[in-house]
């Protein structure tokens, strides 16, 4: 059988209670960046958990150079009205790019949004003159390496990041698509009102610390923000090394929301 979808990258659905939890995963990664947390939560507290697959992600990077920051936007909400279907309330949960889009999203779908616990979240891409032209650069260059390091050089847990399936390089297309979404979330930071825990290692070569700063100071209305600081994880907090730390840190972000 030829699938699309890489094997083991699919999106997933764990059925429970009338709180749901959607999952979203971040750039040029997959829906299986989420699975453990979404198990985790699911076993837990008896959530119902639903992991989505962003448009152009876990098929091939060709496709995800064809998508735009409206279609991750769009891949959202469709798992969110999915969601609503079963499920009385519903917290976003997002890492990196997800959680950019779970900020979002939560002033855009609020009626029904708990609250939002965004991981290794970017607050902006860092200063690069050729971001100014990357729409003019994508047209002669079609990817670059993630990082200087080997791959897997920053992760902990190295079983762990054997593991792990996200494309090999970032799209220079895409990453012209990743800016314009951080500037829609950073116009609407002051706008969220729904509690929020950000979580972010200090290890975090890829995302530096400080991208938790500038979203926390944003957040001038959100009803509840909390933050918490782990160490010894690198940028993937769902599948790295401190992973339990960070399950039990939104467990109980969500459990103690739901008890207001």
């Amino acid at each position: 059988m030829n699938t699309q979808i890489i094997p083991t990258t699919e999106p997933f659905f764990l059925p429970g209670s009338r709180t749901g939890i959607l999952l979203i995963h971040g750039f040029t990664g997959t829906p299986k960046e989420m699975h453990w947390m979404g198990e985790y939560l699911n076993r837990e507290l008896g959530f119902t958990c639903l992991g989505i697959r962003l448009a152009g992600h876990a098929t091939d990077p060709e496709d995800m150079i064809r998508s735009n920051w409206t279609d991750w936007t769009a891949s959202v909400e469709d798992g969110f009205h999915l969601l609503c279907g079963m499920t009385d309330r519903i917290f976003l949960v997002g890492l990196s790019m997800g959680g950019v889009l779970s900020l979002l999203m939560s002033t855009r779908l609020e009626q029904r949004v708990a609250g939002v616990v965004a991981m290794s979240t970017p607050y902006k891409l860092p200063d690069d003159p050729r971001l100014r032209h990357i729409e003019w650069i994508s047209r002669i260059v079609a990817y670059m390496p993630k990082s200087d390091e080997e791959p897997g050089a920053s992760w902990f847990d190295k079983d762990a990041y054997k593991d792990h399936v996200s494309y090999p390089q970032n799209p220079v297309r895409s990453i012209g698509e990743l800016n314009k979404l951080l500037g829609e979330m950073r116009v609407a930071l002051p706008n969220l009102r729904v509690p929020v825990l950000l979580i972010h290692s200090r290890d975090d070569k890829y995302v530096p610390p400080e991208n938790l700063e500038m979203i926390f100071a944003d957040l001038v209305n959100a009803s509840d923000k909390t933050k918490l600081y782990v160490t010894e994880s690198g940028h993937v907090l769902t599948r790295d090394a401190a992973r339990h730390q960070v399950f039990e840190a939104a467990r109980d972000f969500i459990r103690r929301i739901e008890s207001k």
